[in-house]
């Protein structure tokens, strides 16, 4: 990944930092047969950081008369499987879900002979939000694809966050490893007492620049105020980006 040194906090400075730069990726847009889908890449291909290329039917092929590239698919599946084939070919840089469920797009691109995932490599699931009354992005894995990670997993996630925190600019992340406590629970919750050894990883290098702490709830996470009423401590001290 790209590392820029302007730390974007905000999805208006990230549009800016992608305008601005000329930064444009090919997107294999999958099955865009639902209004929602076609608004948020006409949108993005309006403000010029991306080119679609559709995955759809005739009737939306007919629809843009032209005005995209569009690769006729007769469902879902075909779509999914031939928006996968265009990114293991190099031939688009993004795959964006369109009117298509999860799992047969992940099928797709899990499918041991024609799918994209890298042999030994993770799959995981990376979500932004911008919070009211929060200064920054802040980050979340994984809400979807592995809801019960192996310590294995769970290492190669937050290797990726990190990551990902680095090419928003953020020079030092500050991960919080999320449980509903403070305090790890080795007889119920045996993934807190990784959490101990993932701070010694992340003290050692392993995963990069970068700050891990937990267990922390979501409310110590992101509130100084709320450690300080619990008299915690924390490295992160209630900043967390990830």
């Amino acid at each position: 990944m790209t590392y820029t040194r302007e730390t974007i906090a905000s999805f208006d400075q990230l549009l800016s930092h992608l305008v601005e730069r000329k930064i444009q990726k090919y997107v294999a847009v999958v099955w865009p047969e639902d209004e929602h889908t076609r608004e948020a890449f006409e949108k993005a291909a309006e403000e010029g950081f991306i080119v679609p290329i559709l995955f759809a039917s005739e009737n939306t092929y007919k629809h843009y008369d032209g005005q995209f590239e569009t690769i006729l698919a007769d469902c879902p599946e075909d779509a999914s499987a031939k928006a996968v084939a265009y990114v293991r070919e190099h031939k688009a840089d993004v795959i964006m879900k369109g009117f298509v469920n999860t799992d047969v797009l992940l099928r797709a691109v899990l499918n041991k002979e024609t799918g994209i995932l890298p042999k030994g490599n993770v799959l995981t699931h990376i979500a932004s939000a911008k919070l009211p009354d929060y200064p920054k992005l802040i980050f979340f894995t994984d809400a979807a694809v592995i809801p019960f990670p192996t310590n294995e997993q769970r290492e190669a996630q937050v290797e990726y966050i990190v990551s990902f925190c680095h090419t928003f600019g953020i020079e030092t992340p500050r991960i919080s490893l999320i449980h509903c406590s403070e305090k790890p629970d080795g007889r119920h919750f045996p993934y807190t007492e990784h959490y101990l050894q993932l701070k010694e990883q992340a003290k050692s290098g392993k995963f990069g620049k970068c700050v891990i702490d937990g267990p922390l709830d979501l409310k110590t996470s992101c509130s100084p105020e709320a450690l300080h009423t619990k008299k915690l401590d924390s490295p992160i001290h209630g900043e967390a980006d990830a």
